[in-house]
């Protein structure tokens, strides 16, 4: 029987989920067992955990439905666990090292108590001081362990569930469980309070509780806040029977809550009354004998909720203060008449059939923006589309899509009226997140490279990046994001935290790789001049922050050369360099400016790229693929990675020119193991690509179709990626 059982529930946190595991298990004190609670074995957290359950037998993984919640996932794991003692970690929350060797170390000085009650640190999500308040909760308690009695206000309602361990067989003798429902620590903290005879404190920091940007679900605004009351019932009820001091103390805690919720009526938009009416009934029937009203203000609000005065008590609160001027505090744009013009748009209504489209800041009808709605023409016809593009750049878009020019007086008023907003990147500053609107971030790539916040600690990304409060607040306006395969879901977790809903549907652009044909295939060679029975090898270099320019890395004649007779290389630079390049002759050919990224893929038959993006979009048509990786350790302490190339390639991995022409000479490039290779890096980065992204998001984004019809997934094995040249020649 182990010492320790940490039960860990992971509902909507997998992106952070490894740091609490890893908390866990570098513990200096090894006597424990580690249980996730994942939503199922399929969910994000599951592929998170699962190399932790085949590493370390600790780990033991149990599933709970995510419609059970956070006590039903704590239950689950109570009811697996065989600790002597149970001790609940968030998801995205930490140990402090060190934490069990202090619990085990005050457990023995203490002996079996019922609950052991500890400190734990606030950590505000980006800057700022961390805070410790249960210190002052725990400060002057006796040394040992002590019945509840002598400390009365000690009553686990101000404490999380996280900020105490407890005997397991306290909690099966007295059939303790998390309550259903939200606010459930209160209720749980409070029975558990109520019902234990012997506890003691730790006065030191045991859990790291880091904030999360979108703050507590609890306090977002719906109906469940009117669940709070139904934790508070069952509290008193059960305190019913407590000595005078313990249950004044927990009365007062209790409703120190209850009126902080019912000073904040927006987050009942409906039902507010009815929740002070019924708050106002409970602090009426559990009063406690002998209870004495706070002084000020407070007590003026137990009075007023007591008597009913609904009208007063808002009147007190100033609970109609209106947040009016939030949108006009934004930035503008900058021209006083486009301004104006701009605010008086923002007050006409949504246009529910107007969708705006921007790609790349504008570089053209490119990436998943163009192939959302190239599909939403069909599935969707009432909808009407405007691309957005830089002056000079609307001949990158078709003739029969409606463009227009970023700045101009046009642009503010389909961004005013638009319901649908899609981009690949960001819109500018000065765009108002408009109720009703509908922003969908589509993204441009998986992640290699560090993104968004987690660009802060390298500091030549940084500088480039700007200001991240004012990348955050970009975000913000954020409904929906897409990802392709679970590593992104948890890299944008991390990296943009914030309250959109992520799509799990693919990347709508890698779509032609699925449903390209053979004669695609040529017509894209032909467009790109490829000779005839050659071997098209594109060469894909990305964008080195450390740099001023683009520099290509290698010598591609000389690579063409000793590669081989049939060789051309495929240069296409990263799209910061795609201005004023030419197709080039011979055995080069630059194919930068190229407007589509897709036919460039469909063109090649293999890929030589050092750290872009574009390996794991092409991984989706099962060609070979080889890392050029001369300046790895300068890349990865410069930029930032999230994961390790070298240990996890797509292919062969070469370090020198002359390694990289002897892969394509002798070809190793297409062989056993770089097939091998190959079919690990698709298992991992090709999870949701399957020719459908871009119907998914249609019909979710612009038709309202509820998640069950949303077509599913095809599973890779019986995915048919486009012919290479290779194979439509034979």
């Amino acid at each position: 029987m182990p010492r320790f059982s940490i039960i860990v529930p992971s509902h909507g946190v997998a992106g952070r989920l490894s740091q609490a595991l890893d908390s866990v298990l570098a513990q200096s004190f090894g006597d424990l067992e580690l249980i996730p609670v994942c939503d199922g074995p399929d969910a994000p957290a599951a592929s998170v955990v699962a190399p932790y359950a085949e590493r370390d037998s600790r780990v033991a993984p149990v599933h709970s439905p995510p419609a059970a919640g956070l006590s039903g996932a704590r239950n689950t794991g109570m009811r697996a666990a065989h600790g002597t003692y149970l001790l609940f970690l968030d998801g995205d929350d930490v140990l402090v090292p060190g934490a069990l060797a202090l619990l085990d170390a005050r457990l023995a000085e203490t002996g079996d108590v019922d609950v052991l009650y500890a400190e734990h640190e606030r950590t505000p999500w980006w800057e700022g001081e961390p805070t410790n308040p249960a210190a002052p909760l725990l400060a002057g308690l006796p040394s040992g362990a002590f019945t509840p009695d002598r400390a009365p206000r000690l009553t686990g309602v101000a404490l999380p569930a996280w900020s105490a361990v407890y005997r397991r067989s306290f909690l099966t003798e007295r059939h303790l469980r998390f309550p259903d429902g939200h606010f459930t620590d209160l209720g749980w903290g409070g029975l558990t309070s109520v019902a234990a005879e012997r506890i003691a404190v730790l006065r030191s920091v045991v859990v790291r509780h880091r904030l999360r940007r979108q703050g507590s679900r609890l306090n977002l605004p719906g109906p469940h806040q009117r669940e709070l009351l139904d934790q508070v019932e069952l509290v008193l009820e059960r305190a019913a029977a407590l000595p005078g001091d313990r249950a004044r103390a927990l009365f007062e805690q209790v409703f120190a809550v209850v009126l902080k919720t019912a000073a904040q009526p927006e987050r009942m938009p409906a039902g507010h009354r009815a929740f002070f009416r019924r708050a106002a009934r409970l602090h009426r029937t559990h009063r406690p004998d002998g209870f004495r009203m706070p002084g000020g203000s407070v007590g003026v609000q137990h009075r007023l909720l007591a008597a009913g005065a609904y009208t007063a008590f808002r009147v007190l609160r100033g609970a109609n203060r209106i947040a009016a001027g939030a949108a006009g505090r934004l930035p503008r744009p900058h021209m006083p008449f486009t301004r104006l013009r701009y605010a008086l748009d923002l007050r006409r209504p949504l246009d529910a059939n107007l969708a705006v489209y921007c790609a790349y800041w504008g570089r053209g009808y490119v990436c998943n923006p163009a192939a959302i709605h190239a599909v939403a023409r069909v599935l969707a016809p009432h909808i009407r589309s405007v691309f957005l593009v830089e002056a000079g750049q609307e001949h990158g878009v078709p003739d029969d899509v409606e463009s227009v020019v970023i700045g101009s007086r046009r642009y503010w008023e389909v961004l005013a009226r638009a319901k649908y907003l899609v981009n690949n990147a960001n819109f500018a500053e000065g765009v108002v997140k408009r109720p009703g609107s509908v922003h969908l971030q589509t993204q441009h790539g998986t992640p290699l490279k560090k993104m968004g916040v987690d660009q802060s600690t390298y500091p030549v990304v940084a500088a480039q990046t700007g200001s991240f409060t004012r990348l955050l607040g970009r975000v913000d306006r954020w409904d929906f994001n897409l990802s392709s395969n679970r590593h992104s879901t948890q890299t944008w977790e991390r990296a943009f935290p914030g309250s959109y809903r992520t799509l799990e549907y693919g990347y709508p652009r890698n779509d032609v790789y699925y449903t390209a044909s053979a004669h695609d295939v040529v017509r894209a060679r032909r467009r790109l001049g490829v000779p005839d029975g050659r071997t098209a090898v594109l060469y894909a270099p990305t964008h080195r922050d450390h740099h001023t320019g683009f520099e290509s890395g290698l010598d591609l004649e000389a690579f063409c050369e000793a590669a081989g007779e049939d060789v051309v290389v495929l240069l296409r630079a990263h799209y910061f360099y795609d201005r004023g390049r030419r197709a080039g002759t011979g055995r080069v050919i630059d194919v930068t400016a190229h407007r589509s990224a897709e036919d460039v893929c469909l063109a090649a038959d293999a890929l030589i790229t050092d750290y872009s993006s574009i390996m794991f979009d092409y991984a989706n048509l099962d060609r070979p693929i080889v890392v050029y990786a001369d300046d790895w350790e300068v890349y990865r302490q410069t930029r930032g990675v999230c994961f390790d190339l070298m240990a996890e390639p797509p292919g062969p991995v070469a370090h020198t020119p002359e390694e990289l022409a002897r892969i394509f000479r002798e070809g190793s490039y297409r062989g056993p193991e770089s097939r091998r290779l190959r079919a690990g890096f698709r298992a991992r980065f090709c999870q949701f690509d399957d020719g459908l992204a871009a119907e998914r998001v249609v019909r979710r984004v612009f038709l309202g179709r509820p998640p069950e019809e949303i077509p599913t997934v095809i599973p890779l094995a019986e995915r048919l990626p486009a012919p290479a040249a290779t194979l439509v020649r034979s």
